[in-house]
């Protein structure tokens, strides 16, 4: 048995590499929402933890750090983002423009890394489109209503004007009748 293989095979249980899990790799969000970037990690060590974004626009650097250190947010990020010891960032207040892939990579002391990727998607809250809508059809309905109560109201004014006018002709020819009727009578 030779003790160089020994050390070797030791050395290799003990160092296991870095393992990375992404709960979540889709995310869909809206405007003006928090978002967790959620990864767990485990390696011998403490590690370096990096996020980087992708877009159509390219690839920027948003927070690398040491669990339990400061972390070095870029400036595009400040008071945007708060970092977690399990590596996970939390993005405050994301924007259509945040859409795009998220990159985190872990990397411990001997050079062992792994990485991966969350994507994410923001989409425009339409609240506003449909509080108008909503306020155009209401007033859309109270036109209508107002509109069907003043038809209702002239129909029944035409219905009695119409009422009266034959009451009227009905008395006026009957008059004529009586008064023809004495004329014959008279002569």
């Amino acid at each position: 048995f030779c003790p160089c293989l020994a050390g070797s095979l030791s050395l290799q249980s003990f160092s296991q590499g870095v393992s990375l899990y992404i709960p979540q790799p889709a995310i869909n969000a809206t405007v003006e929402e928090d978002i967790l970037l959620s990864v767990e990690y485990s390696c011998d060590g403490v590690p370096t933890i990096e996020w980087k974004y992708t877009s159509s626009w390219g690839v920027q650097k948003i927070v690398e750090w040491k669990p339990g250190t400061q972390a070095n947010i870029s400036q595009s990020h400040k008071d945007r983002v708060c970092t977690f010891d399990n590596g996970s960032i939390q993005l405050f207040s994301v924007g259509v423009r945040d859409s795009g892939s998220y990159i985190v990579t872990v990397t411990e002391r001997l050079g062992s890394s792994r990485f991966g990727t969350i994507v994410l998607h923001v989409s425009e809250i339409l609240y506003e489109d449909l509080h108008f809508v909503a306020v155009f059809l209401a007033f859309l309905v109270a036109v209508a209503a107002l509109l069907i109560s003043l038809m209702w109201v002239c129909n029944k004014c035409a219905y009695k004007f119409q009422r009266k006018r034959r009451h009227k002709l009905k008395e006026s020819t009957t008059e004529e009748i009586e008064l023809q009727d004495i004329e014959d009578i008279e002569c």
